[in-house]
């Protein structure tokens, strides 16, 4: 039997910022702030790593007569959540910070929480997914009007042009759940 490979624990040596601490910015924005809008965007970054792995799974097992177009409209999503996971991490990193990225710091962090691994039927799972869009845009909200009371116009412009995606996302996920339907119920033909 082989044997499983150990991963190693990291040398303290050689850990250039511990997780959790923000340092001096290039940016010349000030510690304090720079300290509150990392936190505010590890929070983003732990719900978007959230309702990414939820959408992506949803993806996977979407099952119906609308599969192709819920599948290929979830698989899209996903890609969105990934590229504005990867800005708001540049973001972070651009302010002192270390983005959040392991299970510790997300739980940490999540305003959202972390579905049960079942096989949902579609319409709960796009529920649950429109439920994570909405929660991350109140949220997104707020962090926009403290980086502008904070004076960080690039991180508040940069939540403006995500949260745009987001609440077009959660639009097209309403209309997927509409109750409005041309097929007729109890017809008698």
């Amino acid at each position: 039997m082989a044997s499983t490979p150990h991963l190693r624990k990291p040398d303290a040596d050689h850990v250039r910022q511990e997780w959790d601490t923000v340092e001096e910015n290039a940016l010349r924005i000030d510690p304090t702030a720079a300290e509150r809008i990392v936190e505010a965007l590890n929070s983003e970054l732990s719900g978007l790593y959230i309702l990414f792995n939820q959408v992506r799974k949803h993806h996977w097992l979407v099952e119906g007569s609308e599969s192709g177009d819920v599948g290929d409209f979830l698989e899209d999503a996903a890609d969105r959540l990934t590229e504005i996971t990867d800005d708001l991490a540049l973001r972070v990193h651009a302010l002192g910070g270390v983005p959040v990225c392991g299970p510790m710091g997300i739980r940490q962090h999540a305003p959202i929480h972390i579905e049960a691994p079942h096989h949902y039927d579609v319409r709960s799972s796009l529920d649950r997914d429109l439920d994570g869009y909405a929660t991350l845009a109140v949220q997104i909200r707020e962090h926009i009007e403290l980086a502008d009371r904070l004076g960080d116009d690039a991180t508040s412009e940069l939540l403006r042009d995500h949260l745009t995606t987001l609440e077009a996302d959660a639009h097209t996920l309403e209309r997927y759940l509409a109750d409005d339907t041309l097929v007729q119920h109890g017809s008698t033909n």
